[in-house]
Protein backbone atom coordinates (compact mmCIF):
# COMPACT_ATOMS: atom_id res chain seq x y z
CA UNK A 1 0.00 0.00 0.00
CA UNK A 2 0.96 3.61 -0.58
CA UNK A 3 -0.56 5.95 2.02
CA UNK A 4 -0.56 9.73 1.49
CA UNK A 5 -1.73 12.25 4.08
CA UNK A 6 -2.33 15.94 3.32
CA UNK A 7 -4.16 18.85 5.01
CA UNK A 8 -7.56 19.85 3.57
CA UNK A 9 -7.90 23.62 3.30
CA UNK A 10 -10.70 25.88 2.12
CA UNK A 11 -10.30 28.97 -0.09
CA UNK A 12 -9.34 31.19 2.85
CA UNK A 13 -6.49 28.88 3.74
CA UNK A 14 -8.18 27.63 6.88
CA UNK A 15 -7.55 23.96 7.58
CA UNK A 16 -10.81 22.04 7.78
CA UNK A 17 -9.53 18.46 7.98
CA UNK A 18 -7.18 15.88 6.53
CA UNK A 19 -7.16 14.00 3.26
CA UNK A 20 -5.96 10.37 3.46
CA UNK A 21 -5.35 8.52 0.19
CA UNK A 22 -4.72 4.78 0.30
CA UNK A 23 -3.48 3.30 -2.98
CA UNK A 24 -3.21 -0.47 -3.57
CA UNK A 25 0.03 -0.92 -5.57
CA UNK A 26 0.16 -4.72 -5.43
CA UNK A 27 -0.27 -5.14 -9.18
CA UNK A 28 2.31 -2.47 -9.98
CA UNK A 29 4.86 -4.07 -7.65
CA UNK A 30 4.26 -7.44 -9.32
CA UNK A 31 4.83 -5.93 -12.76
CA UNK A 32 8.03 -4.26 -11.57
CA UNK A 33 9.32 -7.59 -10.24
CA UNK A 34 8.50 -9.27 -13.57
CA UNK A 35 10.39 -6.54 -15.42
CA UNK A 36 13.43 -6.99 -13.18
CA UNK A 37 13.30 -10.73 -13.74
CA UNK A 38 13.13 -10.23 -17.52
CA UNK A 39 16.19 -7.99 -17.42
CA UNK A 40 18.11 -10.62 -15.46
CA UNK A 41 17.08 -13.33 -17.91
CA UNK A 42 18.40 -11.17 -20.76
CA UNK A 43 21.82 -11.21 -19.08
CA UNK A 44 21.60 -15.02 -18.90
CA UNK A 45 21.14 -15.10 -22.67
CA UNK A 46 24.38 -13.17 -23.18
CA UNK A 47 26.22 -15.47 -20.79
CA UNK A 48 24.75 -18.60 -22.41
CA UNK A 49 26.18 -17.75 -25.83
CA UNK A 50 29.68 -17.56 -24.36
CA UNK A 51 29.23 -20.72 -22.28
CA UNK A 52 28.04 -22.72 -25.30
CA UNK A 53 31.10 -21.76 -27.32
CA UNK A 54 33.66 -22.26 -24.53
CA UNK A 55 32.24 -25.48 -23.04
CA UNK A 56 31.02 -27.44 -26.05
CA UNK A 57 34.47 -27.53 -27.67
CA UNK A 58 36.27 -29.38 -24.83
CA UNK A 59 33.19 -31.55 -24.25
CA UNK A 60 33.38 -32.75 -27.84
CA UNK A 61 37.02 -33.73 -27.34
CA UNK A 62 36.34 -35.56 -24.08
CA UNK A 63 33.43 -37.46 -25.64
CA UNK A 64 35.44 -38.42 -28.73
CA UNK A 65 38.46 -39.68 -26.78
CA UNK A 66 36.19 -41.61 -24.38
CA UNK A 67 34.49 -43.37 -27.29
CA UNK A 68 37.88 -44.23 -28.79
CA UNK A 69 39.02 -45.75 -25.47
CA UNK A 70 35.78 -47.74 -25.15
CA UNK A 71 36.41 -49.32 -28.55
CA UNK A 72 39.83 -50.48 -27.34
CA UNK A 73 38.52 -52.11 -24.16
CA UNK A 74 36.43 -55.26 -23.85
CA UNK A 75 32.92 -54.96 -22.45
CA UNK A 76 33.73 -57.14 -19.41
CA UNK A 77 36.64 -54.87 -18.42
CA UNK A 78 35.79 -52.89 -15.21
CA UNK A 79 37.12 -49.74 -16.87
CA UNK A 80 34.44 -50.01 -19.55
CA UNK A 81 31.69 -49.07 -17.10
CA UNK A 82 33.66 -46.03 -15.94
CA UNK A 83 34.21 -44.86 -19.50
CA UNK A 84 30.52 -45.33 -20.21
CA UNK A 85 29.67 -43.08 -17.25
CA UNK A 86 32.13 -40.44 -18.48
CA UNK A 87 30.55 -40.55 -21.93
CA UNK A 88 27.02 -40.23 -20.51
CA UNK A 89 28.05 -37.25 -18.40
CA UNK A 90 29.59 -35.46 -21.38
CA UNK A 91 26.33 -35.91 -23.28
CA UNK A 92 24.43 -34.65 -20.24
CA UNK A 93 26.70 -31.61 -19.92
CA UNK A 94 26.19 -30.81 -23.60
CA UNK A 95 22.41 -31.04 -23.15
CA UNK A 96 22.56 -28.73 -20.14
CA UNK A 97 24.49 -26.13 -22.16
CA UNK A 98 21.96 -26.39 -24.97
CA UNK A 99 19.09 -26.21 -22.50
CA UNK A 100 20.59 -23.05 -21.03
CA UNK A 101 20.53 -21.54 -24.50
CA UNK A 102 17.01 -22.78 -25.16
CA UNK A 103 15.79 -21.54 -21.79
CA UNK A 104 17.20 -18.05 -22.35
CA UNK A 105 15.42 -18.00 -25.71
CA UNK A 106 12.17 -19.23 -24.12
CA UNK A 107 11.97 -22.11 -26.62
CA UNK A 108 9.55 -24.96 -26.10
CA UNK A 109 10.88 -28.35 -25.02
CA UNK A 110 9.46 -31.66 -26.20
CA UNK A 111 7.20 -33.12 -23.50
CA UNK A 112 6.32 -36.76 -22.87
CA UNK A 113 4.62 -38.84 -20.18
CA UNK A 114 7.04 -39.35 -17.29
CA UNK A 115 7.36 -41.35 -14.08
CA UNK A 116 8.66 -38.74 -11.61
CA UNK A 117 10.08 -41.41 -9.26
CA UNK A 118 12.17 -42.84 -12.10
CA UNK A 119 13.46 -39.40 -13.10
CA UNK A 120 14.46 -38.70 -9.48
CA UNK A 121 16.14 -42.10 -9.00
CA UNK A 122 18.08 -41.74 -12.26
CA UNK A 123 19.53 -38.48 -10.94
CA UNK A 124 20.32 -40.09 -7.59
CA UNK A 125 22.23 -42.92 -9.32
CA UNK A 126 24.52 -40.33 -10.93
CA UNK A 127 25.25 -38.64 -7.60
CA UNK A 128 25.44 -41.63 -5.24
CA UNK A 129 29.25 -41.72 -5.26
CA UNK A 130 29.54 -38.01 -4.48
CA UNK A 131 27.04 -38.31 -1.62
CA UNK A 132 28.84 -41.32 -0.14
CA UNK A 133 32.16 -39.52 -0.36
CA UNK A 134 30.61 -36.56 1.46
CA UNK A 135 29.32 -38.84 4.26
CA UNK A 136 25.72 -38.07 3.33
CA UNK A 137 23.12 -40.76 3.96
CA UNK A 138 20.06 -40.93 1.72
CA UNK A 139 16.55 -41.71 2.90
CA UNK A 140 13.97 -42.50 0.18
CA UNK A 141 10.26 -42.05 0.87
CA UNK A 142 8.70 -42.63 -2.54
CA UNK A 143 4.97 -43.09 -3.07
CA UNK A 144 3.03 -44.43 -6.04
CA UNK A 145 2.50 -41.48 -8.35
CA UNK A 146 0.41 -40.62 -11.38
CA UNK A 147 2.33 -39.76 -14.53
CA UNK A 148 3.28 -36.17 -15.33
CA UNK A 149 3.74 -34.42 -18.65
CA UNK A 150 7.25 -33.04 -19.00
CA UNK A 151 10.73 -33.03 -20.46
CA UNK A 152 12.90 -35.67 -18.78
CA UNK A 153 16.25 -33.96 -19.24
CA UNK A 154 15.02 -30.61 -17.93
CA UNK A 155 13.39 -32.14 -14.86
CA UNK A 156 16.58 -34.11 -14.23
CA UNK A 157 18.41 -30.79 -14.31
CA UNK A 158 16.10 -29.43 -11.58
CA UNK A 159 16.54 -32.44 -9.27
CA UNK A 160 20.27 -32.61 -10.02
CA UNK A 161 20.69 -29.00 -8.95
CA UNK A 162 18.60 -29.31 -5.79
CA UNK A 163 20.43 -32.44 -4.63
CA UNK A 164 23.83 -30.84 -5.29
CA UNK A 165 22.76 -27.78 -3.30
CA UNK A 166 21.79 -30.07 -0.41
CA UNK A 167 25.17 -31.79 -0.63
CA UNK A 168 26.97 -28.45 -0.51
CA UNK A 169 24.91 -27.43 2.53
CA UNK A 170 26.23 -30.47 4.47
CA UNK A 171 30.05 -30.26 4.21
CA UNK A 172 30.43 -32.49 7.30
CA UNK A 173 27.80 -35.01 6.22
CA UNK A 174 24.17 -35.47 7.19
CA UNK A 175 20.86 -36.83 5.96
CA UNK A 176 19.29 -36.24 2.58
CA UNK A 177 15.63 -37.22 2.26
CA UNK A 178 13.95 -37.68 -1.10
CA UNK A 179 10.18 -37.94 -0.75
CA UNK A 180 7.37 -38.00 -3.30
CA UNK A 181 3.60 -37.92 -2.93
CA UNK A 182 0.43 -37.29 -4.88
CA UNK A 183 -1.46 -34.25 -3.66
CA UNK A 184 -4.79 -33.24 -5.22
CA UNK A 185 -4.03 -32.82 -8.95
CA UNK A 186 -0.27 -32.53 -8.44
CA UNK A 187 2.84 -34.62 -7.94
CA UNK A 188 5.09 -33.26 -5.20
CA UNK A 189 8.82 -34.00 -4.93
CA UNK A 190 10.38 -33.03 -1.62
CA UNK A 191 14.15 -32.75 -1.11
CA UNK A 192 15.16 -32.25 2.54
CA UNK A 193 18.61 -31.87 4.06
CA UNK A 194 20.05 -31.37 7.55
CA UNK A 195 22.51 -28.72 6.43
CA UNK A 196 23.29 -25.18 7.56
CA UNK A 197 20.09 -23.73 6.09
CA UNK A 198 19.45 -20.42 4.33
CA UNK A 199 19.39 -17.05 6.09
CA UNK A 200 15.94 -15.38 6.03
CA UNK A 201 17.29 -12.35 4.18
CA UNK A 202 18.62 -14.63 1.42
CA UNK A 203 15.49 -16.74 0.87
CA UNK A 204 13.80 -14.13 -1.35
CA UNK A 205 16.91 -13.84 -3.54
CA UNK A 206 17.81 -17.48 -4.13
CA UNK A 207 16.03 -17.57 -7.52
CA UNK A 208 17.78 -14.41 -8.76
CA UNK A 209 20.30 -15.10 -11.55
CA UNK A 210 23.93 -14.95 -10.37
CA UNK A 211 22.97 -14.79 -6.66
CA UNK A 212 24.96 -17.34 -4.65
CA UNK A 213 26.05 -17.78 -1.04
CA UNK A 214 28.66 -20.43 -1.86
CA UNK A 215 31.55 -18.03 -2.32
CA UNK A 216 33.78 -17.24 -5.27
CA UNK A 217 34.50 -20.22 -7.51
CA UNK A 218 31.96 -22.53 -5.85
CA UNK A 219 28.72 -21.48 -7.48
CA UNK A 220 27.48 -19.55 -10.50
CA UNK A 221 24.16 -18.48 -9.03
CA UNK A 222 22.33 -19.82 -12.08
CA UNK A 223 21.14 -23.23 -10.86
CA UNK A 224 18.04 -22.20 -8.91
CA UNK A 225 17.13 -19.46 -11.38
CA UNK A 226 17.09 -21.94 -14.26
CA UNK A 227 15.33 -24.57 -12.14
CA UNK A 228 12.64 -22.02 -11.27
CA UNK A 229 12.09 -21.32 -14.98
CA UNK A 230 11.96 -25.03 -15.87
CA UNK A 231 9.36 -25.76 -13.18
CA UNK A 232 7.25 -22.81 -14.37
CA UNK A 233 7.57 -24.08 -17.95
CA UNK A 234 6.03 -27.36 -16.74
CA UNK A 235 3.10 -25.50 -15.15
CA UNK A 236 4.40 -26.25 -11.66
CA UNK A 237 5.74 -24.37 -8.68
CA UNK A 238 8.75 -24.57 -6.38
CA UNK A 239 8.69 -23.79 -2.65
CA UNK A 240 11.39 -23.55 0.00
CA UNK A 241 11.38 -23.70 3.78
CA UNK A 242 14.63 -23.26 5.69
CA UNK A 243 15.73 -22.93 9.30
CA UNK A 244 19.34 -21.75 9.74
CA UNK A 245 21.37 -24.45 11.45
CA UNK A 246 18.69 -27.12 10.99
CA UNK A 247 18.25 -27.64 7.27
CA UNK A 248 16.31 -26.78 4.14
CA UNK A 249 13.35 -28.34 2.34
CA UNK A 250 12.58 -27.73 -1.32
CA UNK A 251 9.25 -28.83 -2.77
CA UNK A 252 8.66 -29.15 -6.49
CA UNK A 253 4.98 -29.46 -7.42
CA UNK A 254 4.10 -30.59 -10.94
CA UNK A 255 0.60 -31.02 -12.39
CA UNK A 256 -0.40 -34.64 -12.91
CA UNK A 257 -0.96 -35.88 -16.46
CA UNK A 258 -4.73 -35.73 -16.03
CA UNK A 259 -4.57 -32.16 -14.70
CA UNK A 260 -2.20 -31.08 -17.49
CA UNK A 261 -4.48 -32.54 -20.17
CA UNK A 262 -7.53 -30.90 -18.61
CA UNK A 263 -5.74 -27.54 -18.56
CA UNK A 264 -4.68 -27.99 -22.19
CA UNK A 265 -8.28 -28.74 -23.20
Amino acid sequence: MNVSVAPFKVGSGERCGTIVIVDDVTVRMGLEEQLQHSEKMASIGILAAGVAHEVNTPLTGISSYTQMLRQQIKNDDPRSALLEKIEKQTFRAAKIVNNLLNFSRSSKAEFENLDTNKVLLDVLSLLEHQLERGRIKVRKELSDLPLVRGNENRLQQVFFNLILNSRDAMPKGGWLTLATRAEDDAVVVEIRDTGHGIKPEHVRRIYDPFFTTKGIGRGTGLGLSISFGIVQEHGGAIFVESVPGQGTTFQVALPSLAAAEAARR
